[in-house]
């Protein structure tokens, strides 16, 4: 069986196929159509053994979700590749009324229509892309995996905002995010033999988007996210967590379209690109820290102390932690992040060997010290390769 999955951001389209053999569930490419909107974007399609299949294609134009999604099906239609059998979607939010992975039906778009009103910016493209795949693929089955359902476990005292019962009843509450992500680890933990699975974990997935979740039996039971994905630990373009007064402040401040402007600056303009006045890259932000720009200094620590904030909180919600695993683009390659928010922990048990940590590689491995009392490890998040189990799944289970 041949898996498509399609990976849809606000500006990017990352798609992946996959072959499902029995248990085994192995990539054979993926590629990535980026700057989509923008007036010069970029083509990226490659084989699992990193052979570049884009044809010297490597700059392109797509002003749309739908004109990139063009390219994803002329790419994966070319070069005698595998008919695609299945097709599977990452989907942010669901909404209220969906809480498992399914099979996309008529019904299934409809409630996915409706939620977007908690995720206006991320789930429209995704519902455009959905619907063009379907034109362009009738004859295969398509399937929604969404990033809230790993945190369905999360006990009522987690989920519920203290706000009146009308809007409860609507499906305000917290629903949590990079589900997929922590879901993937969880699974690659669990199949590793040279480590214990640990029984409370704390997962920092640390890229564009940042949160931290507890786990507990590989269960989650509290995130930092909550209704949305802008709220929980300072990321690159969104605050994380605001004093609500705050935000009806800004609003005040506002004229003209003050919901549609504010939206837009709290997911694309705050963070830690508003702090340090820089693009949305930790690599440039680094080294301007090392030449001694002062903002780019505050918007790292104001980053490092949120996410160790939330750590410390999980930590005590546990009862202590037997690991502290590290993902996400910033996670998986940022020495110095990782060092930092660990920083200072060494009475929590919690240390990490420089020399583990400096090491480079993309592979699960551990940093901890031979002394530290916790684990602490990087694991590479694997969010395609788990829809692509999901998918697999649910196709056994209908034949």
């Amino acid at each position: 069986m041949h898996i498509l999955v399609i990976n849809s951001g606000s500006s990017s389209i990352k798609f992946s196929l996959f072959e499902a053999e029995g248990d085994e569930i192995r990539s054979l490419f993926e590629g990535e159509v980026a700057g989509i909107g923008g007036a010069k974007g970029s083509f990226k399609f490659r084989d699992a053994g990193g052979r570049d299949l884009s044809g010297g294609r490597s700059e392109v134009e797509a002003q749309t979700a739908v004109e990139a999604i063009g390219l994803v099906v002329e790419a994966v239609s070319g070069q005698g590749l595998p008919t695609v059998d299945a097709v599977g979607y990452r989907v942010v939010h669901p909404g209220a009324k969906l809480d498992r992975h399914q099979r996309i039906t008529g019904e299934v778009l409809k409630d996915l229509e409706e939620a977007v009103v908690f995720a206006p910016l991320h789930d429209p493209a995704v519902i455009e892309v959905i619907k063009d795949m379907m034109a362009k693929f009738p004859g295969v089955v398509h399937y929604a995996c969404f990033d809230t359902v790993f945190h369905e476990t999360m006990p009522e005292v987690a989920t519920t905002y203290p706000i009146p019962a009308e809007y409860r009843e609507r499906g305000v509450r917290r629903y949590g995010f990079h589900g997929l992500s922590c879901e993937s680890i969880v699974q690659q933990l669990r199949a590793e033999k040279a480590i214990s699975f640990p029984k409370r974990m704390a997962i920092a997935h640390l890229g564009s988007g940042c949160s931290v979740t507890a786990l507990v039996d590989g269960c989650s039971i509290d995130t930092t996210m909550g209704l949305t994905p802008t709220g929980g630990v300072v990321m690159g373009t969104r605050p994380g967590d605001l004093d609500p007064g705050l935000v009806l402040y800004l609003l005040r401040q506002r004229k003209g379209d003050q919901v549609g402007e504010l939206e837009k600056m709290l997911n694309h303009d705050a963070g830690m690109v508003a702090l340090s006045g820089m693009p949305n890259d930790m690599k440039a932000v680094r080294e301007a820290v090392m030449k001694g720009d002062a903002a780019a200094r505050l918007a790292v620590e104001i980053f490092t102390r949120s996410v160790k904030k939330a750590l410390g909180g999980f930590i005590a919600l546990m009862g202590g932690i037997d690991a502290v695993v590290f993902a996400g683009g910033i996670g998986e390659h940022d020495t110095r992040s990782r060092a930092e928010i660990l920083a200072g922990m060494d009475g929590l048990g919690i240390s990490i060997n420089s020399e583990l940590n400096g090491a480079k590689g993309d592979a699960l491995r551990q940093i901890s010290a031979s002394d530290s009392a916790t684990m602490v490890l990087v694991v590479p998040a694997k969010e395609d390769w788990m829809i692509a189990v999901h998918v697999h799944q649910m196709a056994q289970s209908t034949r």
